[in-house]
């Protein structure tokens, strides 16, 4: 069933209320490698901590305690290695985060890697800062000298900090510029080229802490680890970041099969090869593409898949807001793709109640006919609320209205201009009404369903705090947002 939002009032089309449901929430597809028990997170929450408290554990085994009861130069510099210590730490494991662990990622979803990558980036850069600071003036209190004296002669007397000085200019540039107003003025193509070196700054900092760290060098324990978290970090971006998407793209050979116009700015493209069902994805997830036709090739991009996948094509559908977007229209038949992934939590097995809303705002639409496709769901089971500007906007709809009939979901088009002065997920013309009003009146048992949101970054949080304000827990709200 479909319905369409009257535009010329301040009504949303309402709902008949469903009795709650008594069958069983079908289950996720078995085997599959995408699906992560729900245990996993926790376990990466505390192997994090435990890390850090590792780090100030062996500080403590090598007299750091004792150093700070001394007070004056030696409490100083103590101070200095714990904070350079766990800056280290945090900056491997700010490393880690992002090196597309797929046990890591499925668990987290990349806006939530993103998010924590960037928390405990600012942490290891200010403890950096603090560790290069009271090193300095720890030590020329102890000889009697110009801070600014020691801090020449650190540089360029001890072995190794002249690297680890440039390291942490790259690592200073990369901060700068990930601040959020830094970000909006920069594009994201020259934005991601240089936040590529944060991994020239750790790559810098290491000889400092292998030639001269003392906690590093004068506990094989300690060198144990660090020589073990070191390994696993460059391990993990050799294999996760390169190794493993150079294979995937060879094995499977993906191709561009052709570009089908959806809308005057929206283009799917539909791409096959060999043996794409051993790449696992699932509805709703997202792929980073390279297009290997022209400029720009070496940028990846990351797309949702718009169509279930079926084992011989994957479909993508994007609408032309950025360089490499806009150029996709042009691709022609054959282009060769490179790919990463699959990544993301926005697919079908974070599912934990049988009744479904699917929430799509323009191009987020993409992942969202996926999951209307691919969820297994009674007749009343689905409901799918589709956000655009008016009825030339809305891409895929045939597909939606036909997979509508089939499968007993409710489609409701919610057309019009964005409300102005006004966060909200709604239109100009239901300014009436506020955000959580309207999604009560749309699915009236809205707070018994799993929710997933995709959209641009404002219109998804409206709803979903609209959702919140109707009843719907944190845990079964799904979004992700492709934030940098």
């Amino acid at each position: 069933m479909t319905a369409q939002v009257d535009t010329t009032h301040s009504r949303i089309p309402s709902a008949t209320p469903s009795a709650p449901p008594s069958r069983p929430v079908p289950a996720p597809r078995p085997g599959s490698r995408a699906l992560v028990p729900a245990w996993w997170r926790d376990a990466v929450g505390v192997a994090t901590w435990a890390s850090a408290l590792f780090v100030a554990a062996l500080w403590v085994a090598g007299g750091g305690v004792q150093d700070i009861a001394r007070g004056g130069a030696a409490a100083l510099t103590t101070l200095g290695r714990l904070t350079g210590l766990v800056s280290a730490d945090l900056l491997l494991i700010q490393v880690l985060l992002m090196a597309r662990i797929p046990m890591v990622e499925r668990v987290y979803g990349q806006d939530e890697l993103v998010r924590r990558h960037r928390l405990v980036g600012f942490w290891s850069f200010w403890l950096m800062l603090a560790h290069i600071v009271a090193i300095t003036i720890g030590y020329a209190a102890g000889v009697g000298l110009n801070p600014l004296v020691q801090l020449w002669e650190l540089v360029v007397d001890y072995p190794g900090m002249l690297l680890a000085t440039a390291g942490t200019a790259a690592l200073v540039m990369v901060v700068v510029t990930s601040i959020r107003k830094a970000r909006r003025k920069l594009r994201y193509e020259s934005w991601h080229l240089l936040h590529l070196y944060a991994y020239l700054g750790v790559g810098l900092a290491l000889p400092h802490q292998l030639w001269t760290g003392q906690e590093f060098l004068a506990n094989p324990i300690a060198t144990a680890y660090w020589w073990t978290l070191w390994a696993a970090a460059a391990g993990a971006i050799v294999v996760f970041r390169l190794a493993l998407p150079i294979y995937r793209s060879l094995a499977h050979d993906l191709r561009v099969e052709r570009i089908v116009p959806e809308t005057a700015d929206i283009v799917s493209v539909v791409m096959s090869g060999r043996r794409l069902d051993r790449l696992d994805p699932l509805a709703g997830q997202f792929f980073n593409w390279r297009f290997l036709a022209g400029r720009g090739w070496m940028r990846a991009h990351p797309y949702s898949l718009s169509a279930a996948p079926n084992g011989r094509t994957l479909r993508i559908t994007v609408k032309a807001l950025g360089d490499g977007s806009r150029e996709l229209a042009d691709v022609k038949p054959g282009t060769r793709v490179l790919i990463e992934g699959p990544y993301g939590r926005l697919h079908p097995g974070v599912r934990t109640q049988r009744r479904i809303t699917l929430m799509a705002s323009g191009i987020g639409i993409s992942p969202m006919r996926a999951l209307l496709e691919a969820i297994p769901a009674d007749p009343g089971d689905l409901t799918l609320i589709y956000r655009a500007r008016d009825a030339r906007d809305l891409a895929l709809r045939d597909e939606i209205d036909e997979l509508s009939r089939e499968n007993g979901a409710r489609v409701v088009y919610v057309l019009g201009r964005r409300l102005p002065g006004r966060d909200t997920w709604l239109p100009e013309s239901a300014s009436g009404l506020s955000d959580a009003q309207a999604l009560k009146q749309l699915v009236p048992d809205i707070a018994e369903h799993d929710l997933f949101i995709c959209g641009a970054a404002p219109w998804m949080d409206a709803a979903a705090a609209a959702a919140r304000e109707c009843g719907v827990p944190d845990r079964r709200i799904h979004l992700e947002q492709f934030s940098w």
